[in-house]
Order: C-alpha cells, then sequence, then structure tokens
C-alpha cells in the first residue's frame, strides 16, 4: 500500500506521515528531506542555491544516509531547500529515488507512506490513499516559530509567517510539480487540530479509503 500526503510547510503532515506508518507497518520517507539536503550540499560547497546547475548536481549526491543529518532542521536550509525544490532538473533528479522508495520498501514494511508537495500528483499518482493536509498560514506559522524557539534559535513571529506565505507562493507558483490538491486525494483541515486529532481523522479516512478497495 502506498499512502501520498501532500500540503504546504508546517501543516502537520510530517507528523501525520510517521504516526501513519506506524499504524499501518508502512515505511516512511519525508521528501522535503531530499530537498534539504540538496539545499545543505549546495550550501556546504559555497554555491549558490537558486544556480540550476549546482543545485542538480547537489541533488545527484544525496543519498538516504543525508536524511539524518540534524542540519537539515536549519531555518538556512529549510529556505534554500524551497529555492532548490522550484527547480526542475532538482525534481527530475530526485523523483527516481522517491518513486523506488514507494515501489520497493524496506525489507519488513507493507508499502510505504510518503510527504511532500507533489506525491500524489507526480511522484505517486497511482496511491492507494491521496491526503492533501493544509492549516492556515497563521496556524502554520505559529507552530514553526514554537519549533524554532524549542530549537534554541531566535525567531520573530511575523517573520516567520512572512516566510511560510513566500515558501507557499513558490510551491504553488512554479512551474515543475506545483503544490495543488490531486483530484482524487482527501482533504484534511488541521488548522484547529493537535497532532493526535489529525492523527485520528487522518485515520479515519484512510480505514475508509481501505474498506472501500476491490477484494
Amino acid at each position: 500500500m502506498i499512502i501520498a500526503i501532500d500540503g504546504p510547510a508546517a501543516s502537520g503532515k510530517g507528523t501525520l506521515a510517521r504516526r501513519l506508518g506506524e499504524r499501518y507497518g508502512l515505511a516512511v520517507l519525508d521528501t522535503g528531506k531530499l530537498y534539504r539536503a540538496t539545499a545543505l550540499k549546495a550550501l556546504e560547497s559555497g554555491d549558490n542555491p537558486a544556480d540550476p546547475a549546482a543545485a542538480e548536481a547537489a541533488a545527484k549526491l544525496v543519498r538516504a544516509a543525508d536524511l539524518a543529518d540534524p542540519r537539515l532542521r536549519e531555518d538556512r536550509v529549510a529556505q534554500a531547500a524551497s529555492i532548490v525544490a522550484a527547480i526542475p532538473a532538482v525534481r527530475a533528479a530526485l523523483l527516481a529515488f522517491q518513486r523506488d522508495f514507494a515501489r520497493r520498501p524496506p525489507a519488513g514494511f507493507k508499502g510505504a507512506v510518503l510527504d511532500g508537495r507533489d506525491i500524489g500528483t507526480v511522484v505517486c499518482p497511482e496511491a492507494e490513499v491521496k491526503l492533501f493536509v493544509t492549516a492556515s498560514a497563521e496556524a502554520r506559522a505559529t507552530r514553526r516559530f514554537k519549533e524554532l524557539q524549542e530549537s534554541g534559535e531566535i525567531a520573530i513571529y511575523q517573520r516567520v509567517l512572512q516566510d511560510i506565505e513566500q515558501r507557499d507562493a513558490r510551491d504553488r507558483e512554479r512551474q515543475a510539480a506545483p503544490l495543488r490538491q490531486a483530484e482524487d486525494a482527501l482533504a484534511l483541515d488541521t488548522t484547529t487540530l493537535d497532532a493526535d486529532a489529525a492523527f485520528r481523522e487522518a485515520a479515519l479516512l484512510v480505514d475508509k479509503k481501505i474498506a472501500q478497495k476491490p477484494r
């Protein structure tokens, strides 16, 4: 089984993906980390993440082990990731990695759950279950603001909100695989939901979808 979860930054889809993976015995891939790893490699090499050639070269160097690097959580990396993700050559370079994970998950798993921006529309359009998770920009900025504070980083709420809105615009307006809800995706608005409530709602949607699947 493949579960595809899409949505904007800080909508809660990452936490949701992990919990759904645990519930259904699925391997989990946070595809956003692939773009963060690409951005980090470009930054560490002294390259401009907005340079298509440099970003593509960095994407081709990304390996599974890179996704565990704690530096991927840094705000500078998140901002650069949003930039490299808009480059078609970068998305093309990382597409095979994502599809291979979905179709051939690690041993011991019954399938995979992937979260990102274009999983249900581009990466795994054949996914049995597609969720589109969203929340208001203000709610997402508040979550991100708290994350930054808890990690010890200096943050200003208005700046975080501005960054969220700018990332939303880049994600929706880019030519390569823009953020949009797949026609057959189930919508889940987490604006007023905490992590537990969002998980319960998502599990109900997944269970219902599974029950409708022809046997």
